[in-house]
């Protein structure tokens, strides 16, 4: 059985890992595609989403943004032409947040690039099995301590 400082520096090991892959990753983002963190997760969710659409409040829970920080992550995507907000035609409660032309097209090219970047960053250093191992793994984690809900502030 491992030792309870085993499991600490286990657990550190996988955040620190993870904070440096996501620093790396998040600066070239950056670099090449113009967006920031909140801005490139909220492009990417929309166009992995069937529709390249998604209601507010979902898409703002899902990026873990509160809902007045996600209000000015998408004012900033408004005003740049990259999404629009568009009313629910079932319920007139539900604001969709829906990517435009212009915001696909950055999407698609910051997705490209994203996945560029993780292979480099995540697929060479680890190779193809060790990284299914760690998707599964993370997966695994994320159902187990779903129902603890978001982190607290």
């Amino acid at each position: 059985m491992a030792s309870d400082d085993e499991v600490v520096t286990w657990w550190g090991l996988v955040i620190e890992g993870y904070l440096a892959t996501q620093r790396g990753l998040m600066t070239e983002i950056r670099e090449r595609c113009g967006l920031a963190p909140a801005p490139f997760d909220i492009l990417l969710r929309l166009v992995r989403t069937p529709g390249n659409r998604m209601p507010m409040t979902r898409l703002a829970g899902e990026a873990a943004l509160s809902s007045g920080g996600f209000t000015k992550v998408a004012d900033r995507l408004v005003d740049a032409g990259l999404i629009e907000r568009v009313p629910s035609a079932s319920d007139r409660r539900v604001v969709q947040c829906a990517l435009t032309d212009r915001g696909r097209d950055l999407a698609e090219h910051a997705r490209k690039e994203c996945a560029e970047i993780l292979r480099r960053r995540v697929l060479d250093p680890l190779g193809p099995d060790a990284a299914t191992a760690l998707a599964d793994a993370m997966r695994t984690l994320r159902a187990a301590n779903a129902a603890d809900g978001p982190l607290p502030n």
